[in-house]
C-alpha cells in the first residue's frame, strides 16, 4: 500500500510510519511541527519508501499519484497541548479532517480517523462501550478537543454514508511508549520525569481516578488490524486493564528506583474519574488484544526517558 500519515512526526503516527514502512508499504508522511517532532522519525528518512513534507493539514492538502490510505492523525493530544492550542485542535479537527477525507475520496482511498475515548467524556458508565454515546462538557476546557473528536468522526461518518466510502474510526485509549515528549502533560511522562529527576510525583486528586494502559506497539498492532478489515463503525483500541493514577505513581517510583515523593494536586476541571474501554469488539472483529504488560511497558519507555532526562 501507498499510505498519507497526518501527524507523522507524533508519538502515534511516528510508530505508525514505522509499523507500515515494516510491513513493507510506502509511507508519506505530513506534520506542521505543533507537537510533533521530527527526532521522532529521523531514522525513517534512510528508507527509500518513506517521503515526508512539513505542512498544515488544514489547508488544501494534494498528494500527486495512487493513495491506498489516508490516516488522519495530526491533532494535538494531551491537555497540556490542547489547553494551549484550543483554536488548532479544533481546526485539525474540523477542517484537517474535511481536507483528509476529500483526499481520500478524490483518490478512492481507505480513511483512517484516529479519535479518542475522550468521545466519551467523563463517563457514566465503566468500561465504556463504542454505543456509549458520552458525557461531554462542550464547553469546558477539554471540550476543545473532546468535540474536535467527536465531529471528526460525525463528519467521517456522514462521507461514508453519502459517499459511500471505506472509512475506520479508531477510538484510542490511554497509550504511552517511546516517542512521548518528556513535557507532554499526560500521567506516565509526568511521573517518569519527575520520578527520574527524584522531584516529587504531583497526583491530581486523591489518586483513586483510574486510566487504562496499553503499550505502543500492541496500539499500532491494533490499527493496523483495523485498517485491514473492512470495518466502518467505531472500534476501541485500549487496554482494559484498570489501574489507579496513585498505583501508577507508586509503580513508576519503584521502577525507577527514585526517591521522590508523591505529592497531591486539585483535580482539574472535566478530568476524567475513570476511563477503560470495552475491547469485545476488537477482539470479535479484529481478533486483537494488547499483549505487553503494564510494568514490561514501563520499563522500555523508562529506558527510552531515563536517556533524555
Amino acid at each position: 500500500m501507498r499510505v498519507l500519515v497526518t501527524g507523522a512526526a507524533g508519538f502515534l503516527g511516528s510508530h505508525l510510519s514505522r509499523y507500515m514502512l515494516g510491513k513493507g508499504h510506502s509511507v508519506i508522511g505530513i506534520d506542521n511541527f505543533i507537537t510533533g517532532n521530527i527526532e521522532n522519525i529521523n531514522d525513517l528518512f534512510k528508507n527509500p519508501k518513506f517521503e515526508f513534507t512539513k505542512y498544515d493539514v488544514t489547508n488544501y492538502l494534494h498528494v500527486p499519484g495512487k493513495l491506498d490510505a489516508v490516516m488522519h492523525f495530526a491533532s494535538p493530544a494531551s491537555p497540556i497541548d490542547y489547553l494551549k492550542f484550543p483554536i488548532p485542535t479544533l481546526k485539525v479537527g474540523a477542517l484537517g479532517t474535511h481536507k483528509a477525507l476529500g483526499l481520500a475520496k478524490e483518490k478512492k482511498a481507505i480513511f483512517m480517523i484516529a479519535s479518542t475515548s475522550e468521545v466519551y467524556g467523563d463517563p457514566l458508565i465503566n468500561p465504556q462501550v463504542e454505543s456509549y454515546w458520552g458525557n461531554v462538557n462542550p464547553i469546558g476546557p477539554r471540550g476543545v478537543y473532546d468535540e474536535a473528536k467527536r465531529f471528526a468522526e460525525a463528519m467521517t461518518m456522514a462521507y461514508h454514508r453519502y459517499h459511500g466510502m471505506q472509512v475506520r474510526m479508531l477510538r484510542i485509549f490511554n497509550t504511552y511508549g517511546p516517542n512521548m515528549r518528556l513535557n507532554d502533560g499526560r500521567a506516565v511522562p509526568n511521573f517518569m520525569t519527575q520520578a527520574l529527576k527524584n522531584k516529587p510525583i504531583t497526583v491530581y486528586g486523591d489518586g483513586s481516578q483510574t486510566r487504562s494502559l496499553c503499550y505502543v506497539s500492541d496500539l499500532v498492532d491494533g490499527i493496523y488490524r483495523l485498517l485491514i478489515s473492512r470495518e466502518n463503525n467505531p472500534v476501541n483500541i485500549g487496554n482494559p486493564h484498570e489501574v489507579s493514577l496513585l498505583e501508577l505513581a507508586e509503580t513508576i517510583k519503584k521502577l525507577t528506583g527514585s526517591k521522590s515523593k508523591i505529592v497531591f494536586r486539585a483535580l482539574p476541571e472535566d478530568d476524567p474519574k475513570v476511563r477503560r474501554p470495552d475491547i469485545t469488539r476488537a477482539k470479535k472483529i479484529l481478533k486483537w488484544q494488547p499483549k505487553v504488560q503494564l510494568e514490561e511497558g514501563l520499563k522500555k519507555t523508562i529506558s527510552y526517558f531515563k536517556a533524555r532526562v
